[in-house]
């Protein structure tokens, strides 16, 4: 489970940015296309942040989708699966987009 290390490198980060102070949220975009399960993440948040100022901080995940242009008939889509088909049925897609993971906001109270 590699999200319990991604989870832990968030935490470090925003420790890192916030020093001593209290942090109430905790906002990550996490792109469909990126292999990590929000859902993994937002389970070893809490017993990553145990003892530090982001205990019992909330964790919002906002899912970002990729974007995929056909080559066959140019048509583009925004896509949640790197084995998603155009709508005219080709699989010759040029996907983009949706393969990030960034911590998009963190609010300090």
């Amino acid at each position: 489970m590699h999200e319990l290390s991604i989870t832990q490198s968030i935490v470090e980060a925003c420790l890192a940015e916030a020093g001593v102070a209290r942090v109430a949220r905790v906002t990550v975009e996490i792109g469909c296309l990126c292999g990590v399960m929000p859902d993994a993440v937002r389970f070893c948040y809490d017993v990553c942040t145990e003892g530090t100022a982001l205990e019992g901080s909330r964790l919002d995940i906002v899912t970002v989708p990729g974007h995929a242009q056909c080559r066959d008939c140019g048509a583009g889509a925004a896509v949640d699966d790197w084995l998603a088909l155009c709508a005219c049925g080709s699989a010759n897609l040029a996907m983009s987009g949706g393969d990030d993971l960034r911590i998009k906001t963190m609010e300090i109270v």
